[in-house]
This record gives structure tokens, C-alpha cells and sequence, in this order.
């Protein structure tokens, strides 16, 4: 049982609803829109929570082995740094993680788009791979792209355009240009998410060799950095909300605008980096919520 409680913590798990926050705004734009199917959104929702664990996984190990995880490091004490699991049994967890997500790739296309749609469905099997592998190469390898301050713009990409338009054209075979704004807001808030976890770890990176935009920006700059991605992504997100005129969707962002003023005037002032870290649950939790809250309004439309 021990062993299984720390395999469940490998997975962290708090980071798994800000994961499918992108998936859940898409399929509440396709059930709006009439175009929902409960086989696909489960294959979604499973799919990308397997995206996700592969992703943790893999930075626990590549930041294992490359020493970033150590005692000057403020956030969870991690697998590999603990000693609990061993490098090898990471790899093999990767690997079977791996395994996983193809299925369950392969398993959404084909419910998707089924064997008449070939061309399609073969970009989305791309896409899927691309996943995959830009889950390991964040912090695996020489090249790992989340040392080389490319971490925003990938988690920008992946949890917001490619999780919102991605999901609702597996549903609905088509794309609205207007998605591009509350796919753009999930996308910020989800690189906001990434970049307090960057300003909490500003030194141990450092001395890890580690480069991230908070790291190059600076403790001042990050904090102005991370107000301007916040206050874009909830900037777009209204105005998608004044163009449907959707009456429910625009006092629920507005309940949002609340409480982010209040969090990121708390951010401006956090002086100790591990404050940093509450600071983590509750933006991703927050953009979870409003996730939710977004398809059940655009469901009402």
C-alpha cells in the first residue's frame, strides 16, 4: 500500500483538473452546438489525463537525474529525489505510460472519425504522437525544451489551442475562429499555472542550469509577466462572452475577474518563494472551475 501511495503522488494528482480544463471547454462548445458524444468525451477526458500523468512522470525522472529536484528545491520532495522509486522503474512507468496513451489515442480517433475519415484521423494520430512526445521532452534529455525557457509557449499550445479546437473538431469535424478566444484565456492560465511554479523554483533553477522566462525575467519582471498573461486571458475570455451575449457566462467571468484581483495583487506582493506554492492550486483549481462554468453557460445559449 506504501508503495502504491507513492506512485499516486508521482502522478500528481492536483494537477490533473487544470490538464483537462482545455478538453472540458471544448466539449461544452460541441454539446452547445449539438455535436456531443459521451464515447468521445470519456476517450478525451481519458486521454488526456494519461497525457498529463506521462508528463509528471517524466519530469519527476528528468529532473531526477539531472540533479534539478535537490534540498534547495521548495516545492513536493519528488520520487526520484526521495529515493522511493528508482530511476529505472520511472523509465519503465514511461514506458508503460506510453504504451497507454497510443491506445487510448488510437481508441478516440477511431471513435471519432472511424476508417472513412483516413486523412483526418491520421493528422490527429500525429497530433497525438506530438503529445507524447512533448510530455518526455520537457525535462528529458539534452534538448529538454522546459530548460530552455520554451515551457509557456508549449503549455500555451497544447492546453489551450490544441485541447479546445482539438476537442471540438473531434466532436464537430470543424473549427470556429471564435474559439480561438476562450482556447487562448485556458492556454494563458494554464502558462500563468507553469509560470508561479517558475518563480518558486527561480533559484534552485539557477543552480540547476535551468532556464524558464522567470528565470531570464527576473523575480520583478515574472510577477508583471504573470499579471499580464492573467489579465489577457480573462480580457479575452470576456469578450468572447459579450459577442455570445450570454447573460450567466458574463456574471460568472465577472466572479472570476473578482477573485483573480485579488490573487494576483497577493502575488505582486509574495516576498518568500514558497509562498509561491498555494498559489499554484488555487489558479489551477480557479481555471478548472471556470472551465466548468463556461460550457455549462454555453450549453444555455
Amino acid at each position: 500500500m506504501k508503495k502504491l501511495g507513492i506512485w499516486i503522488s508521482a502522478c500528481r494528482l492536483r494537477t490533473l483538473p487544470l490538464s483537462i480544463s482545455g478538453a472540458i471547454v471544448g466539449s461544452g462548445m460541441a454539446y452547445s452546438r449539438g455535436f456531443f458524444d459521451e464515447y468521445i468525451f470519456a476517450f478525451t477526458i481519458l486521454t488526456t489525463l494519461s497525457f498529463q500523468i506521462l508528463s509528471n512522470l517524466a519530469n519527476d525522472y528528468g529532473d531526477g537525474v539531472k540533479g534539478t529536484d535537490n534540498d534547495s528545491r521548495i516545492g513536493p520532495e519528488r520520487a526520484l529525489q526521495s529515493g522511493d522509486i528508482t530511476p529505472k522503474q520511472m523509465r519503465n512507468a514511461i514506458v508503460l505510460n506510453v504504451i497507454i496513451s497510443l491506445f487510448l489515442v488510437i481508441g478516440l480517433i477511431y471513435i471519432a472519425f472511424g476508417a472513412e475519415q483516413s486523412k483526418t484521423a491520421l493528422v490527429f494520430i500525429v497530433l497525438g504522437i506530438l503529445a507524447i512526445v512533448a510530455a518526455i521532452k520537457y525535462t528529458v534529455g539534452a534538448s529538454a525544451y522546459g530548460y530552455k525557457a520554451l515551457g509557456d509557449v508549449m503549455v500555451f499550445l497544447f492546453f489551450g489551442w490544441l485541447s479546445v479546437l482539438g476537442t471540438y473538431f473531434l466532436y464537430s469535424k470543424q473549427i470556429d475562429v471564435l474559439m480561438l478566444l476562450p482556447a487562448s484565456s485556458i492556454g494563458l492560465l494554464s502558462a500563468g499555472v507553469l509560470n508561479l511554479n517558475n518563480m518558486r523554483d527561480i533559484e534552485s533553477d539557477k543552480l540547476s542550469n535551468k532556464h524558464t522566462l522567470a528565470g531570464y525575467f527576473g523575480s520583478k519582471n515574472a510577477k508583471t509577466y504573470h499579471i499580464v498573461i492573467i489579465t489577457l486571458a480573462l480580457g479575452l475570455i470576456g469578450i468572447y462572452t459579450s459577442l455570445m451575449a450570454n447573460n450567466s457566462m458574463y456574471c460568472a467571468i465577472n466572479r472570476f475577474r473578482t477573485v483573480s484581483v485579488f490573487t494576483l495583487n497577493y502575488v505582486r506582493k509574495i516576498q518568500a518563494p514558497k509562498d509561491y506554492d498555494p498559489q499554484l492550486k488555487i489558479l489551477a483549481l480557479s481555471t478548472f472551475f471556470l472551465a466548468i462554468v463556461f460550457s455549462v453557460c454555453h450549453s444555455l445559449i
